[in-house]
């Protein structure tokens, strides 16, 4: 049996994130604690990213008040699928491991969306980045393809840039940014169209030569199995935080040897740092979505 007791937290952006869902200005989340019988306190992180397709924070929060003070692994276990970011919080707390130091596995930075984009890699290439993932779908077509050739004339060649459409594109722009993508240095395009168009996506990765990862299709461990059953031998781009268990998603990861990239949904450093360990354990081959610090103060 352990003692059980929460936090919820609030985190305000130093600026808003635009992304093709919105404005996103304060990251919150609940900290949850497990004490076992003569030991120390065991952290997790439940950081729900409901747009994705994770439950709300009130949700989480109504399942946290709902458990008694002391609970056993068993009720952990029985955490339902429709709350994956508690399953996910819940037995990071359970399997708490050591903290990673920053500098133990490549990491991408992230830029800010439109033209700020064009000064800001500079700063993350002085800390040591060299792959950058710039969000697109955020202002018109024309004005993004044009901010794009700029930054691809300024990175050094030995920089990799990931472009993240948030499921924002139209059929056509899809095919526009691929056509744009083709001879440059772009490790992926991510999910460029809704998560109801796969046999589009599917069909567009099979098209042009720069990869397509999934992300928004596969938000839960659910959706993540459907789209490989369904055909997809792509990327994946996983977050962990909202997935579901994380023994659950190391178990599929391990059977079908997924290209994978872990990525981080703005947790804080408990979240991360159990989400990096469990890419470790996948044994992704790609720099982690996790270069995310630069976006809070603390």
């Amino acid at each position: 049996m352990f003692q059980f007791d929460f936090q919820p937290y609030r985190r305000s952006f130093k600026q808003p994130l635009q992304t093709s869902h919105g404005e996103w200005s304060v990251r919150e989340g609940i900290i949850v604690r497990l004490i076992p019988p003569n030991g120390n306190a065991q952290l997790g992180e439940i950081a729900p990213l409901p747009w994705f397709g994770s439950e709300t924070l009130e949700e989480a929060l109504a399942f946290c008040r709902s458990l008694p003070s002391r609970i056993s692994t068993s009720t952990i276990q029985a955490i339902p699928d429709r709350l994956p970011a508690c399953q996910f919080g819940f037995e990071s707390a359970l399997l708490q491991r050591s903290s990673i130091p920053h500098t133990a596995i490549a990491s991408a930075g992230l830029l800010p969306t439109g033209e700020a984009a064009l000064g800001a890699w500079r700063s993350l290439y002085d800390q040591g980045f060299r792959v950058f993932k710039w969000k697109i779908g955020v202002t018109d077509l024309e004005t993004e393809l044009a901010w794009f050739e700029q930054l691809l004339g300024q990175v050094p060649p030995d920089v990799q840039l990931r472009l993240d459409a948030n499921a924002g594109l139209t059929i056509d722009q899809a095919h526009q940014w691929l056509d744009h993508c083709a001879e440059s240095p772009i490790e992926y395009l991510e999910q460029p169209l809704a998560i109801d168009q796969f046999d589009a996506l599917l069909h567009l990765s099979q098209t042009y030569p720069t990869p397509i990862a999934l992300d928004e299709s596969i938000a839960t461990l659910q959706q993540l199995q459907t789209c490989y059953h369904n055909g997809w031998r792509g990327i994946y781009v996983i977050k962990p935080a909202i997935v579901g268990f994380p023994s659950k998603l190391q178990a599929f990861c391990q059977h079908y040897s997924l290209d994978t990239v872990f990525s981080s949904v703005f947790e804080t450093s408990i979240g991360r740092n159990a989400g990096i360990h469990l890419a470790i354990d996948c044994g992704t081959s790609r720099a982690l979505g996790y270069g995310t610090d630069q976006w809070f103060d603390n």
